[in-house]
């Protein structure tokens, strides 16, 4: 029987690797091991920052979401406390592209808020 050898497994695990780091730099892009690691790790910061993602674009709407509401003399905190208590339910990122886009419509959630 004759022997097996594993070239062709290694070949394509190796292949495999160095195909998914090819924008690494320098050895990172070349040799396996190093290609390896430098995937591993990046497989990491991808996972991470999957979360940090929301978290910014969050900070981004309610910052938007602030300058809209002081230009007409309303802090940011007092339009929140009071589209809560008027139960009034529109998500942050709807409420920033409001003030964005459509200023009339912006202005009139902010009159209904504190009324």
């Amino acid at each position: 029987m004759p022997r097996v050898t594993k070239s062709v497994t290694a070949k394509a695990k190796h292949k495999k690797v160095l195909s998914s780091t090819k924008g690494h730099y320098g050895a990172r892009s070349r040799l396996f091991k190093t290609a390896k690691q430098s995937k591993i790790k990046s497989m990491q910061y991808a996972f991470r920052d999957r979360k940090n993602k929301k978290r910014v674009f969050r900070s981004l709407w309610i910052s938007r979401i602030n300058a809209a509401s002081r230009s007409f003399g309303v802090p940011y905190s007092k339009l929140v406390n009071g589209l809560a208590s008027k139960n009034i339910i529109i998500d942050r990122k709807i409420l920033s592209d409001i003030a964005i886009h459509d200023s009339s419509s912006f202005e009139k959630i902010v009159h209904l808020a504190l009324e």
